[in-house]
Order: structure tokens, then C-alpha cells, then sequence
């Protein structure tokens, strides 16, 4: 029975702090969640002041947001899973990061190499290139696709093949594209993606 008593407490805190802007009850919020919160990040992240700053921003945002918020399932479960989403979210941030920071250290050199600088037309002919080892059926639907702007079921429908038939032409397509391209990151994204 004190388990329920605790959990109508919580949602009655949520909701003073929502429905009346009380900031009593978001900062008694704060205190009894802050420390269980930080240590539940821990499970994801490994720095503690990183876990603390996230919990710290997690609980602005809710109040930032307590007109807003539809929360539901429990107030401890909405406040777990923000926290959690918060914690990915930094991670995927992160990797972004170290990959980006990566690549340009591996390429820094070739980054701001004048002598690769190439021409719209040369890129045009390496994509021409590229192209002609395909075959016909799937450079055709390749064309159709990213140069013609037409969907798969337009390709299908036109060249008498099923839409999965036109899905598996474009991967292979796409595969042979991205290794023949692969030394043309900024083109691939330009004109493959």
C-alpha cells in the first residue's frame, strides 16, 4: 500500500508541477529523482558529471515543457525513459563525432589537396564511367531513378518487372556505384544518396 501512497505522491507532484507552474512540487521532483536517475544513466555512460548534466538537462527540459507533456505511463517510467533516450541520444552524438574527427585526421591531407579538386564534368564522367559497368537493365533503372526522378513502381510498371526486381537493380547498383566512387565522398552524397 506505501508503494501506491509513493506513486500517487509522484504523480501528484507531476501534476501540481505541471497544471499549477508549482515549483515546490518539481523541486521536491528533483531532489527525490536526481540522485536514482543519475545513477540509472550510469549504465549508460561511464563520466558521472556527464550522467549528472544530462539528468540536470532532462529535468529543464520537463519543466520547460509541463504544459506539454503527455505522459502516458507512469511519471517513474516517463522519467527512466527520458533519461534513457537522453543517454543514447548523447552516445549517437558522440560516435557522430569521433567518426567525423576521424576521417578528416585520416584525410586531412587529401581534404585540402588542390590537386583533387574536381570539375562537375569530370565527376560527370567518372559517374559515366561508373555507370557503364553496369548492366544495361540496372544502369536503366538506376537513371530513371536518381536522374529522372521516377519511383520504383513508375520503373516497374514501365520496364515490365516487379518493384522488388527494380529494389534489388538499385542496391546492386548503389553497391557497385559507392566502390567504384568510393575516393568521391561529397559526389556519392551529392548524386547516390
Amino acid at each position: 500500500m506505501q508503494k501506491n501512497e509513493t506513486l500517487v505522491s509522484v504523480d501528484t507532484l507531476f501534476w501540481k508541477m505541471a497544471m499549477k507552474d508549482d515549483e515546490e512540487a518539481f523541486r521536491l521532483l528533483f531532489v527525490n529523482f536526481f540522485p536514482p536517475l543519475t545513477l540509472f544513466a550510469r549504465r549508460y555512460l561511464t563520466d558521472l558529471e556527464t550522467c549528472e548534466d544530462i539528468v540536470q538537462d532532462t529535468f529543464l527540459k520537463i519543466w520547460k515543457n509541463r504544459k506539454t507533456l503527455d505522459i502516458t505511463t507512469s511519471t517513474r517510467n516517463f522519467l527512466i525513459t527520458t533519461v534513457r533516450n537522453s543517454c543514447v541520444d548523447y552516445l549517437r552524438k558522440k560516435e557522430t563525432e569521433a567518426r567525423y574527427h576521424e576521417f578528416n585526421s585520416d584525410n586531412k591531407e587529401q581534404l585540402y589537396d588542390p590537386n583533387d579538386l574536381l570539375t562537375l564534368s569530370e565527376l560527370e564522367r567518372m559517374l559515366a564511367s561508373a555507370l557503364e559497368k553496369l548492366p544495361e537493365n540496372i544502369r536503366q533503372a538506376f537513371i530513371k531513378s536518381r536522374f529522372e526522378n521516377k519511383t520504383y513502381k513508375e520503373i516497374a510498371e514501365e520496364s515490365n518487372i516487379s518493384v522488388k526486381t527494380v529494389e534489388s537493380y538499385m542496391t546492386r547498383a548503389l553497391k557497385t556505384l559507392r566502390e567504384e566512387l568510393k575516393d568521391y565522398l561529397s559526389f556519392y552524397i551529392l548524386f547516390l544518396w
